[in-house]
């Protein structure tokens, strides 16, 4: 069926809403990130300096989706339509623009999308020294990503460049193996409608295949040292989501040349392509981003009720100590029948009057009680109740 206007548009402008959505997600989640190294340089959370350490290769992470959202986006035929942006190019450059994106997104977006990915996820695999606390591990990882790119990149754009010379030299050889752009005409103007040359597909499909087979070995080491069932679930969601998604990519970009650009199969096929990548973009920005990031504010915040919990302790330690002085004073006075009778009433309550260091009374009453296990119970052996108010009595008791 021929790919109407209409149906141009609808994906057209579902693609552009998704990579906005996708662009959006990512900005939050890189504030989120700068928000969480100024918290703990600020706050000197020294102990949150392990999990915010790879914090430039999670925002590299999100640009490379962002450079490839964008990359998605000029290949639409949506922008080629009379009136359009990419119309007003003549045919010649609109053909370079569909080479350059088989280059910058297949040859460098994806491959250092998910080279990143792997790097992230073996981080903590990596000795503490030589990891992620060491200041240099951040460049060192953004340098091995472009070295570790740079193969695929010459390759992928070699195929572009020998694709024309190698259809002249082998004419049986169907043109969907090298063509980058088809032209056809619409509306009496010649454009250049982008396509994925067979050849490209298949090398990146051999990247696909060997990232995913390390990324199941990564995965199953990281597995062994995991005990909490949360990340269990998210290193099980990371792994599905790359070994699922990226060949599913690769398998739906490969039949795309069982039908011409300009019908609606072609155009079907390359949306389900570029949606199942953006899903595997978002999820893994989500797991390796975002959740990260959550944890160590939340790891900061029970810092910050530890350290009150501490204080709330110190205080009920000079408050025991008071308890005891007064009591020994009171044992060397002497204490009447009537008050130790009125002390016995009181089941376990202990009052006492507070001092200033000048020795003045202040006249508040702090009362201190001591829980029963019939009301109270906690297993033997585990640690106190800690935190409990301290209720104003209404009777005083003692001098």
């Amino acid at each position: 069926m021929p790919l109407t206007r209409n149906s141009a548009e609808v994906f057209g402008v579902l693609t552009i809403c998704l990579v906005a959505l996708l662009i959006l997600l990512g900005l939050v989640c890189i504030a989120y990130s700068f928000y969480l190294r100024s918290h703990v340089l600020r706050r000197g959370f020294i102990h949150l300096s392990y999990f915010s350490g790879p914090w430039i290769i999670r925002i590299t992470f999100i640009l490379f989706a962002i450079w490839w959202g964008f990359g998605e986006i000029i290949r639409l035929n949506f922008l080629r339509q009379q009136g359009r942006v990419l119309n007003a190019l003549d045919l010649k450059w609109q053909e370079n623009v569909c080479k350059c994106y088989i280059v910058s997104n297949l040859g460098f977006a994806e491959p250092c999308l998910f080279l990143t990915l792997v790097f992230l996820l073996r981080a903590p695999l990596q000795n503490m020294d030589t990891g992620i606390l060491s200041r240099k591990w951040n460049g060192k990882t953004a340098g091995y990503v472009l070295l570790y790119c740079l193969p695929m990149f010459v390759l992928q754009l070699i195929l572009i460049l020998i694709g024309p010379e190698l259809r002249k030299d082998r004419k049986e050889l169907p043109p969907y193996f090298t063509r980058t752009a088809a032209p056809v005409t619409q509306n009496s103007d010649g454009i250049a409608l982008c396509t994925y040359p067979l050849l490209n597909t298949i090398l990146h499909g051999l990247f696909a295949t060997i990232l995913t087979a390390y990324m199941f070995w990564i995965g199953r080491r990281i597995l062994k040292l995991v005990i909490n069932k949360g990340l269990q679930k998210r290193v099980y969601g990371l792994i599905f989501s790359v070994s699922s998604f990226l060949p599913l990519r690769v398998l739906l970009l490969g039949l795309s040349v069982l039908s011409e650009p300009e019908r609606f199969l072609f155009e079907a096929l390359a949306f389900s392509a570029f949606l199942v990548l953006l899903c595997c973009a978002g999820v893994c920005i989500c797991i390796l981003v975002y959740c990260p990031v959550a944890d160590c504010l939340a790891l900061g915040n029970l810092h910050d009720l530890e350290a009150r919990r501490r204080v709330v302790l110190d205080d009920q330690n000079d408050t025991v100590s008071l308890i005891a002085n007064q009591s020994h004073l009171e044992g060397s006075v002497g204490i009447s029948p009537e008050r130790n009778s009125d002390a016995s009433t009181k089941r376990g309550s202990i009052s006492f009057r507070t001092f200033e260091k000048a020795g003045s009374s202040t006249g508040a009453f702090l009362e201190l009680s001591l829980f029963s296990p019939s009301r109270d119970v906690t297993p033997p052996g585990s640690p106190p109740l800690l935190g409990w108010p301290m209720r104003s009595s209404t009777h005083v008791h003692g001098p």
